[in-house]
Order: structure tokens, then sequence, then C-alpha cells
């Protein structure tokens, strides 16, 4: 997949933006805070319905305007597709495909992209949420429908807790709440799917796994990744998935912990188990990431897991191979992972690459250079004399058309 062209309205601090993007690698060069991580994020929003820098859609609108849209031309082989995306500061998003409403949780089955950022290194160190958020974002562009099993787990969740809260509230004791069983039972069925996925994914992370981290690393330090399931007690060591694990065990399990739980829930306000509370446990040399490994080790486990998910998408997808973004990434890395990063990345498609310091850059990806500068998008291979088509902001003048809803 390449994306061809990217336009902008309101979103972050551009007014209006575009940007032609060509195959292989593209570098985009500007001081910090002048919007080049903006223009990755908003490529990364299409594939992912998800920033990685916050975690709702407001930040994204430009300061005194009511929604921003994100438009791209995405090239699958000899055929193209037209995505948009209004993201409101209120209310749902709205999404066109080549001109027709569609829903947003369509707009991942068009566009593939891997995202690799400085916030990457919290995956490994941070809380279980940085994990979590990294597979479900690799499982929606995997399986494009379970963007809706998230949304609908997230709002039965929301309700359940609800009821919790209010029951405690008014002293009410776990036999006293028989509504609670109807929740259960949803929350239970699309709990359930999205763990078989998260398990399903983590097994066929793996291998690539392994292979993307001695690639990265220069050795074998056996990295592994497992997920520590709330319904099974939590544990690290004792509450591991199996990859053959059934949905409907799964489920079970669901239900027998919630039952369990269910006076602890209700004295504390909040559901306890469920895949919302569940870890993904990263190892390498048979000890946890998070607390054991060096930095060196964590930025490799780090690198690993992207080019993994990259390898993943690229052997699954028809569409051909996932878009690379390296966003402000080599400044964080030694000169060895520099070139060890660019030498595994370059053979993609299409890489887009962000820096401050062009020098930061290995000699491989330096191929199209495009400056950024106070939301300024200056291509170095443009016509000079192209400037009639410019706007003042000197950017293209894009179409500012909300998306249909």
């Amino acid at each position: 997949m390449i994306v061809e062209h990217l336009n902008l309205v309101d979103f972050r601090n551009y007014a209006t933006a575009d940007l032609t993007l060509h195959r292989g690698p593209n570098v985009l060069v500007g001081s910090n805070g002048q919007g080049k991580t903006n223009l990755a994020e908003a490529i990364v929003f299409l594939a992912t319905l998800g920033s990685h820098r916050v975690s709702s859609d407001a930040p994204m609108v430009r300061d005194g305007q009511e929604f921003a849209v994100v438009r791209a031309r995405l090239a699958h082989g000899t055929r193209t597709v037209l995505t948009e995306v209004q993201l409101n500061r209120q209310g749902s998003n709205r999404a066109r495909i080549n001109g027709s409403p569609a829903k947003t949780n369509e707009l991942p089955r068009y566009a593939h992209v891997v995202l690799f950022a400085p916030e990457d290194l919290q995956i490994v160190r941070g809380d279980p949420s940085s994990r979590r958020r990294f597979a479900d974002q690799l499982l929606i562009q995997r399986t494009p429908r379970l963007a809706a099993v998230m949304a609908d787990y997230d709002r039965v969740l929301r309700q359940r807790t609800a009821l919790l809260k209010s029951a405690r509230a008014r002293g009410v004791r776990g036999e006293g709440l028989s509504t609670l069983d109807v929740w259960d039972d949803k929350l239970v069925a699309l709990g359930a799917e999205i763990i078989h996925a998260r398990i399903r994914l983590a097994a066929d992370l793996h291998g690539p796994l392994i292979d993307a981290y001695a690639a990265i690393a220069g050795a074998d330090h056996r990295p592994q990744l497992d997920w520590a399931l709330s319904v099974r007690g939590g544990d690290p060591e004792e509450g591991e998935a199996e990859a053959d694990d059934a949905r409907g065990e799964i489920a079970d399990l669901f239900r027998a912990a919630l039952h369990h739980k269910r006076a602890k829930e209700i004295e504390r306000g909040l559901t306890l188990v469920g895949p919302h509370r569940d870890d993904l446990i990263l190892r390498v040399r048979d000890l946890p990431v998070k607390g054991y490994a060096s930095h060196g080790e964590s930025w490799s486990m780090a690198l690993a897991l992207r080019l993994a998910s990259a390898e993943l998408l690229r052997a699954e997808s028809p569409a051909g191979d996932p878009v690379l973004i390296l966003d402000d990434v080599f400044a964080e890395l030694d000169a060895d992972r520099r070139q060890r990063l660019a030498s595994l990345t370059s053979g993609y498609e299409q890489v887009i690459v962000t820096a401050a310091v062009e020098s930061d850059i290995p000699e491989a990806l330096h191929r199209h250079v495009v400056r950024i500068a106070a939301g300024t998008i200056s291509d170095e291979r443009e016509d000079p004399d192209a400037g009639d088509d410019r706007s003042p902001n000197g950017t293209e003048d894009a179409d500012d058309r909300p998306a249909a809803s």
C-alpha cells in the first residue's frame, strides 16, 4: 500500500495542508513542534482509528474548531482508494470511502500502517494499558470488524460499572443485584471474543518477534510474549494464555471470575475482570522486560514488536506492504541500531521518516525530502515555478468540505 497524497483541514496546527508522498523512503524534516508528527498521526488514525499520542480525538482538532478532516489517496497496486474521516470534538466521527458515506470502522480495511515512535518504549516499560493499546490497534488492522466489538465492550463496561457504583451507593449486597446478570452476559460475549483474538495475535507474533529482535539487537535474547488474563487471576506465571484456548472456555472462565468477584466489585464499584484488566507480559532472557531489561534491550523489544507487526500485516494483507512510519525514532537510538533499523525497513513499499536533525537519518532512507516549518510544507523536489497553486500558508489549496453523515 502507498499513501500518495494526504490532505488535512483543521487538524492539530494545520488550517489546511497537503502532502504528496512517493514510493520508497520519504523524509519529513523540521524542528520540534513544527508539525511533522501531526502528519504521521493523521495517517496512523486512518489505520487504527486512534492516536499514538492521546487517548481521545478532541486534541487533534485545531483550537477554535469543532471538527477536523483527514483525507488520503491510497494506492493498492493499480487500484486507488480515497479515504476520509471527520473527527468531531463532540459526537461520533464520520467517514467516506471513494466519496460515499461509510462507517469509520471500515477505514482500517484500506489503510495499513505500522508506526515506530519514541512512545513505543512505554509499550515495554509503561503500565498495562500501553501494551493493551498496542495489541488492540494491531488487531483492528488485522481484523477491522473488531473495532466495533471493542467499542461495544467499552460501552457495556461503562454501563456495568455505573450499575456497580450505584449499588455501592445504595448499600446493595451481591445477591440483591440480579440486574447485573444481563450486563454480565453481554460483557462475557464481547470480552471473550477480544481475549481470544489477543491470544491468537500473541501466538502469531511470536515467530516474527524472535526474528526481528535478533535482527535489531544482533543477539538472541529469547524474546517472548504471553497474556496474563484477569479471568484466570491475572498472575503472570499462572494466568498465561495458550494459543489453543477456545472462545467457549474463555467465556466460562470469564463468567466464573465475575461471579467470584461480584461482592468485591460492588464493594469497590469497579469491574475487576475482563480484557480491560489484562496485561501482555514481555520477556527477554526468561525475565520480564519491565524492571529487568537494560535500556538497549528495552528498545530492541519495542522495535521488534513493531517490525513483527509489520511482517505479520505484510504476510496477511492482499494490499501489499503496510506503510512504515518512523516518527523521530532515530534520535533515540545508538548508531548501530539506527543502521540495523534502516536496513530492515528500507525494503518496504513506502517508508515515512520524521526527524528534527537530518543527519540522524541513515543514508538507506534518505531520498525524497520534505521540509516543515510552522505548519508550512515545502518539497525539495517540487518545481519552483509551481508556486501559483499554493495557498498563503505554503500548502496546496484544500477542499474543506466536511465528511458526509
